[in-house]
């Protein structure tokens, strides 16, 4: 930056002609504008013989943070005002990963006219310190999260049956109030401003909190029931036979790959540790802003966007307001006994690698369109060995194949309003291949959400949110339901959330699921009216750092 600026200044002063600062706000642009000039040569007047050209484009590749006028022009035939540096200036601030002396040294030099265009010069000594506090090297920056939650789940229906009861089970397995922790620290490196090498380390108690996954409520099947809670983190671990257990406060690595460009319009991920929604050009879904429920964070369909993690790579290209996404993940991926072989129902049995039947493994294809308010995506999953990610029990069983696809989108208000945006989306999962469960032939299974979500809430800064949807759940089957499946249930939940600091938000939520086990809990009881319903009252309170 030093040789892009101060080779260009003369000692001249701030006068008030330079003090345009419309036409300054255009010059020094916003990151990611379809104004935004991404090349020195893109200057309209500026050539490769020109005494900047060189500096300019140094500046443009490491940071990506300058602009020109609207026609396309630098202004370089000209004198460069100080206003004008202390623009260019400004736009890099906020790409700038590393603080050196050159920088502090330019932030002296432009005091007055950063002060002018950024606010009080004591809002620059906190700019300073912010970069120096998240600084490990000139490469990598430290961001984390954490939540905590503190809550109760209450159980009821007319689903009596059994030696206990699977109501009063229920109470007794998950009724108590908790209060657990969910910690998150992403360490984010650039090499050269375009890519991301991103390592996520993640902590957390919720095993046995309710909000968890995987804890069977009443029955002795193991499930992920649509309960638990998208920041209900705990690192899984196994006793000698193979069996979950709870292994207590463990970090885990949640994340471990590296996203680069390929030329202007691909952009390619590899990694040891990756998901499908880390390799997406575009999410399908603006709610929710604080997550709650796990289902209602899947854009209605849970199936296709899975979120099984593992070895994987993925491509895509964008151009415009159109994307295409592909990507594949082996689950399995660390593990090097192929385990090619399948028991009687065709499901493999031990093992993994990658590209063997025992990989569980997922490829994704994502036709995606986002504009400035509404954005929208078909995508398409083929699965071998890995569920859906929400759902009744009987839904999420890990089947030897399926087939899902998801259609989602949402559009969002230009300003806050009492219009709120809106998402929604409609998932189906097929299977090929035998999916009995419980002596039940599971065929087809179907999800579907539309949430609303409004900003500023009578206070600025403060969100409401509530959402309605339906987790998977199997709409046709063969032997074992006679055609009539009856494993549907319906997800609510409603939030407020406090914008306390720019750091710290505190959210109290309400949710209710109408039958958390759906056709299982029938099955249990040999009753067709029998139901478990769920009320959940939480406060979660998030720190971000």
């Amino acid at each position: 930056m030093v040789p892009a600026l101060a080779g260009a200044l003369g000692p001249q002063a701030a006068g008030a002609a330079d003090r345009n600062l419309a036409a300054l706000q255009r010059y020094s642009g916003s990151y990611g504008s379809s104004e935004q000039v991404r090349t020195a040569n893109q200057f309209s007047d500026l050539q490769p013989s020109d005494w900047a050209y060189q500096a300019l484009s140094t500046l443009v590749a490491r940071h990506g943070c300058i602009a020109g006028y609207p026609d396309g022009s630098f202004g370089g035939a000209r004198s460069l005002s100080r206003f004008e540096a202390a623009a260019l200036l400004n736009a890099c601030l906020d790409q700038i990963t590393d603080t050196t002396d050159s920088l502090r040294r330019l932030l002296r030099e432009f005091e007055r006219e950063l002060a002018i265009l950024r606010g009080p010069v004591d809002g620059l000594a906190v700019k300073v310190g912010n970069l120096e506090a998240q600084t490990f090297s000139s490469t990598t920056k430290l961001s984390g999260q954490t939540t905590f939650v503190l809550g109760a789940n209450r159980f009821g229906g007319i689903a009596t049956g059994g030696p206990d009861g699977l109501q009063a089970a229920a109470n007794r397995r998950e009724g108590g109030t908790t209060f657990n922790y969910d910690l998150q620290l992403d360490l984010d490196t650039s090499f050269s401003g375009k890519d991301l090498l991103r390592i996520k380390l993640r902590a957390g108690n919720f095993a046995e909190s309710g909000f968890g996954a995987g804890v069977p409520i009443g029955t002795n099947q193991a499930a992920l029931f649509p309960n638990q809670l998208e920041i209900a983190f705990q690192e899984e671990c196994s006793d000698n036979n193979g069996q979950v257990i709870d292994c207590g406060d463990v970090v885990g690595v949640q994340r471990a790959f590296y996203q680069f460009p390929i030329g202007p319009e691909f952009t390619a991920t590899v990694g040891a540790l990756v998901r499908q929604d880390d390799m997406l050009a575009l999410w399908p879904s603006a709610y929710p802003a604080d997550t709650l429920l796990d289902f209602l964070t899947y854009a209605g369909a849970p199936g296709a966007y899975n979120s099984n993690l593992g070895a994987g790579v993925g491509l895509w290209w964008k151009k415009g307001n159109w994307s295409v996404s592909l990507n594949y993940i082996a689950g399995n991926g660390n593990n090097g006994t192929p385990g090619d072989t399948e028991d009687a129902e065709g499901n493999p049995v031990g093992g993994g690698g990658i590209g063997t039947v025992a990989s569980a493994q997922t490829s994704t294809v994502q036709l995606g369109y986002a504009a400035d308010a509404l954005g929208f995506a078909v995508a398409y999953t083929y699965a071998r060995g890995v569920g859906v990610a929400s759902g009744t029990p009987l839904a999420v069983l890990e089947v030897s194949a399926m087939n899902a696809i998801g259609i989602s989108g949402y559009w969002q208000p230009s300003s806050s309003s009492w219009l709120p945006s809106i998402s929604a989306g409609w998932g189906v999962n097929t299977y090929p291949g035998p999916s009995t469960y419980l002596n039940i032939d599971v065929q087809q299974s179907q999800s579907w959400f539309v949430g609303l979500q409004w900003s500023d809430v009578l206070l600025k800064g403060n969100k409401a949110g509530m959402a309605v949807g339906q987790p998977t759940f199997v709409t046709r089957c063969g032997e074992g339901c006679n055609g009539n499946p009856q494993d549907g249930q319906y997800a609510w939940e409603w939030w407020y959330s406090f914008q306390i600091t720019d750091n710290i938000t505190v959210t109290p939520a309400l949710f209710y699921l109408s039958n958390l086990l759906g056709q299982i809990s029938k099955l249990e009881t040999g009753s067709n009216a029998a139901s478990v319903s769920d009320v959940g009252a939480l406060v979660k309170t998030t720190f971000r750092f």
